[in-house]
């Protein structure tokens, strides 16, 4: 029996009835209490917890087939003819399931240009698990980089590309992808090269001259392009070349800023380089998690530890207030069509 992941479609009528959420199996019940909170129904929990027993039940259908093909297949993880690089960052523990994440990317309708696995060990990178060896065989990277945290996802691909010809995507170690995760990226590419494209988005909250407490943002709930929609990595994000070029000439000042929160210095480089942000549904999609690998994640340490609105006070200045100001009180925005110093001639596009 095939099993397929939930539709974008059946996944949003979900994320209807949950309101104030996201389409998602939470990550552990601290989440599911904020959950809880914002559906402000006793139905919308029902429907929440039914969603919850169901998709532990397919995610583990989900790990078994994943499993079986990983067994079985010599198929290539990657297609030169795709037009996209896909990137990963593990560590730790989960070195030991992040096959069932990369399992899932190459079992997609679209496969990678290149799939690369970032470590930042030499034991990991000397000494990889069987489950890697087969997949280095049928096409996987496996690069050693030095520990920058969650920006090992991208930054160590910008320092070692000359030129961008073609996206970047990036995607959580701990997720399993559906097999429409990266041609829906791909698409939205196509349809709007200049905007960054992801799966599931907040949209930034002001309160009056900063920003407000980043656990008071809303889920995003449009498909337009903003700067105040604040891509999250979890679900996967794809960013353009030109971004791509951006984002290496502004350096790593990301270590002294906002070492955890690489979500936070990818949105103030886009916001500066004039390229807003677009989620490919109207609501936001959350994947499932591998099981038992969320403990000690970013979550715990930047929502329930409030380091986020550490890191996003530090990164953003002033001049990216001003945008955001600009953008939160306006009916209708407009960024220039190339990146510029203003925050005036900065404004494009947006809503």
């Amino acid at each position: 029996m095939k099993i397929t992941s939930i539709h974008p479609s059946i996944a949003t009528r979900i994320a209807n009835a949950l309101r104030g959420g996201t389409t998602s199996l939470r990550k552990d019940t601290d989440l599911k209490q904020h959950s809880y909170h914002d559906s402000g129904s006793v139905l919308g929990r029902q429907i929440f917890l039914f969603i919850l027993r169901k998709e532990v039940k397919i995610t583990g259908i989900q790990i078994a087939r994943l499993n079986r093909i990983h067994q079985l297949s010599n198929k290539p993880v990657t297609s030169p003819q795709s037009g996209a690089v896909v990137s990963v960052t593990s560590y730790g523990k989960r070195l030991r399931t992040v096959h069932l994440t990369l399992e899932s990317i190459a079992a997609g309708s679209v496969l990678p240009s290149r799939l690369i696995l970032w470590v930042d060990t030499e034991e990991a990178f000397a000494n990889p698990s069987k489950e890697l060896k087969r997949l280095i065989e049928r096409g996987l990277e496996l690069r050693l980089s030095e520990n920058l945290g969650p920006h090992t996802k991208y930054y160590p691909y910008l320092l070692e590309t000359e030129s961008f010809a073609c996206p970047l995507v990036t995607a959580d170690d701990d997720q399993l992808y559906p097999n429409w995760w990266l041609e829906g990226l791909l698409r939205s590419y196509q349809q709007d090269p200049a905007s960054v494209s992801c799966y599931r988005a907040h949209r930034v909250e002001m309160a009056n001259d900063a920003m407000a407490p980043y656990e008071s943002w809303k889920p995003c709930r449009s498909i337009m392009p903003s700067c105040l929609h604040f891509a999250t990595g979890v679900s996967g994000v794809l960013y353009p070349p030109f971004f791509l070029k951006h984002l290496k000439a502004a350096g790593r000042e990301f270590l002294n800023l906002c070492p955890k929160q690489d979500d936070a210095w990818l949105h103030v480089q886009a916001l500066r380089a004039g390229m807003p942000i677009r989620q490919i549904y109207n609501r936001p999609l959350r994947f499932p998690a591998i099981p038992g690998s969320q403990s000690g994640g970013l979550f715990h340490t930047n929502v329930l530890l409030a380091q986020n609105d550490r890191g996003i006070c530090l990164t953003y200045g002033s001049s990216d207030l001003a945008v955001l100001r600009a953008c939160a009180t306006s009916a209708l925005h407009m960024f220039s069509s190339a990146p510029a110093n203003t925050a005036q001639s900065r404004m494009r596009r947006t809503l």
